[in-house]
């Protein structure tokens, strides 16, 4: 088995230019030197490589001064399959998001119509069986749309992947940064004009579109911040590609980078296989509770 050693270039923060192919060039001069190379699929020929893509992050204080670093060590696809990669996943989670109920009814499910509304013949008119002909007001839709299944199937460590090649995109490229937790700042009261003074501290444009990534979001901070257009504030379970891939800055909190490095990071194929687990030990349970009522 052949280790090939390579490293990705950052893919685009903007989804506006995440999709456009990159030239060979900025392939080679875009390596990252501290990206360690980790094989999936082990044959004759290596199929899938997922790199193991480790960024330094600096840590700020609630006043915008530097305190320290934070290591980002997430897994990012190889170069040649990121872009579709990310692509199949933001398509798939878009598309899954559609609820299929647009409805149209065709010329016989409308009501009314049965009667012929004048003789066939000896009027001067046009013929016509019934008033609600899709050439009426009133009358059917022709090829209208119907009630649609529009959902994609999407393997679980594809979409786990896109989104952690995401977010070692945007460290990689010097657009996300680490806050203290400024949570209890704002215990006494709300107070919006005091978080856009820390975003500017913190050399962010409040113009800007930005994510903030915490643990949790106490009422006083989404209070804070509901005002803020460009910012969305999310949590770990309200995590997704797209918000990551609209947004120009990625902020993220100390305990938010322990909790994506352990999700997201090398160690997380001991979570992939507890999730594995669990979902055939679920089947298995309900496969016998089928076999038990029949």
């Amino acid at each position: 088995m052949s280790m090939i050693s390579s490293q990705s270039p950052s893919l685009s923060f903007s989804a506006s230019s995440i999709f456009l192919p990159t030239p060979k060039s900025l392939l080679v001069s875009a390596f990252n030197p501290s990206a360690r190379t980790t094989t999936l699929l082990s044959s004759s020929k290596t199929l899938t490589l997922i790199r193991a893509s480790s960024s330094s992050l600096p840590i700020l204080s609630f006043t915008g001064e530097k305190i320290g670093n934070a290591l980002l060590v997430l897994k990012s696809a190889p170069p040649d399959t990121a872009r579709a990669v990310v692509h199949r996943a933001i398509i798939a989670e878009q598309q899954n998001q559609r609820r299929g109920t647009a409805s149209t009814l065709t010329r016989g499910e409308v009501s009314g119509g049965g009667k012929k509304p004048y003789p066939q013949k000896k009027t001067g008119r046009a013929r016509r069986g019934s008033q609600r002909t899709p050439l009426r007001p009133g009358g059917g839709v022709i090829f209208g749309p119907k009630p649609k299944d529009w959902s994609i199937k999407i393997n679980r460590k594809e979409r786990r992947l896109a989104l952690s090649t995401a977010i070692a995109s945007a460290a990689s490229s010097s657009d996300a940064l680490v806050v203290e937790d400024f949570a209890h700042l704002f215990d006494a009261r709300p107070k919006t004009k005091d978080f856009i003074a820390a975003m500017r501290r913190w050399g962010l444009d409040p113009k800007d579109k930005s994510l903030f990534l915490l643990t949790e979001v106490p009422d006083n901070v989404k209070l804070s911040c509901r005002n803020i257009g460009t910012l969305k504030m999310l949590t770990p379970r309200t995590l997704n590609l797209f918000d990551i891939l609209d947004s120009a800055k990625l902020v993220l909190t100390k305990s938010v980078v322990d909790y994506l490095n352990s999700m997201y990071g090398e160690g997380s194929e001991k979570v992939d296989e507890e999730e594995d687990e669990d979902v055939e030990q679920t089947t298995l349970e309900a496969a016998a509770g089928r076999e038990e009522s029949s």
